[in-house]
């Protein structure tokens, strides 16, 4: 009974573009055996989170924006490191790619920054031109609309206020 309830629960759709099972994919739960689903009040939270970020960048870019990261369960957030605050376990962070996309990070952060309520931007990586990848979250009536670059310094990541530029 378990197992059906999560494989119904694994073809859910958070929103019209994302799908649960893409929400909470994850290489490293897999190979650990970690249970990576979300409760339903979490499940919650996504949908708001993915209904105004997610959805609003992909209909504007009309194309497939890939999910590198959204659900990490507490667990998993420490197997791979992320911080103990990390949104992602809370269902209010994605993290997005152009893998699949002729848009570029830059113009998905770009659009975000502008046009967009959210909570934190983060330019992940990369160089001055494109991130490696967007970082965006978003709480329902508390948003901070802070917007930061993580650089490597030292061996550390360092997270640089750009919120005024």
């Amino acid at each position: 009974m378990v197992a059906l309830k999560e494989e119904i629960r694994s073809s859910m759709r958070i929103s019209e573009h994302i799908s649960l099972k893409e929400a909470v994919r994850s290489n490293t739960a897999e190979r650990l055996s970690i249970s990576n689903m979300p409760d339903n009040e979490t499940l919650i939270t996504m949908q708001i989170t993915s209904e105004h970020v997610f959805e609003p960048l992909r209909n504007h870019f009309n194309e497939q924006i890939y999910v590198s990261s959204f659900y990490r369960s507490p667990e998993l957030n420490q197997a791979i490191g992320g911080s103990k605050t990390s949104q992602h376990c809370l269902g209010e962070a994605i993290d997005i790619d152009d893998v699949y996309s002729k848009a570029t990070n830059a113009d998905f952060f770009n659009y975000i920054k502008d046009r967009l309520e959210f909570d934190q931007l983060i330019w992940e990586f990369g160089d001055d031109n494109n991130p490696a990848w967007v970082h965006v979250s978003y709480r329902l009536g508390d948003n901070r609309m802070r917007v930061l670059k993580a650089i490597k310094e030292n061996g550390r990541t360092k997270y640089i206020n750009i919120t005024n530029e």
